[in-house]
């Protein structure tokens, strides 16, 4: 049987907040190690951003990266995928969508993030 998308995602939910500058992204995502954050606003998850986002929304329209907010630029609301959905169905939402990090919802709760990497690591391993 297909193994679940829990079994392989990430059950730490690296976060930052709503009015962190682009700079103290950008430098989060390098001190974790991780190609996206989520955005928290009043304890919730309201969006998310990516490295790729950064680059494309910030650095390349010459954004001023100490004032500007990750809100401003952030994807809202976040990228989902139910637990129970396979890591096939994980796949090609991240294909559709073209992005490269999930969450992983159970029921309206965020449980952890499944990325590109942790599909190719876990295809890799089992070929």
């Amino acid at each position: 049987t297909m193994v679940s998308i829990t079994e392989v995602m990430s059950k730490e939910l690296k976060k930052i907040s709503c009015e962190a500058s682009i700079a103290d992204t950008a430098q989060k995502m390098r001190d974790d190690q991780v190609g996206a954050l989520f955005i928290e606003k009043n304890g919730e998850l309201v969006g998310s951003v990516s490295d790729r986002e950064l680059v494309r929304k910030a650095v390349a329209d010459r954004k001023d990266l100490e004032n500007t907010t990750v809100e401003s630029i952030m994807t809202t609301p976040l990228n989902c995928i139910d637990s129970t959905k396979t890591l096939l169905d994980a796949q090609d939402k991240m294909r559709d969508l073209r992005v490269r990090h999930l969450a992983v919802r159970e029921g309206k709760k965020v449980v952890g993030v499944i990325s590109v990497g942790d599909l190719l690591a876990y295809f890799t391993w089992r070929a």
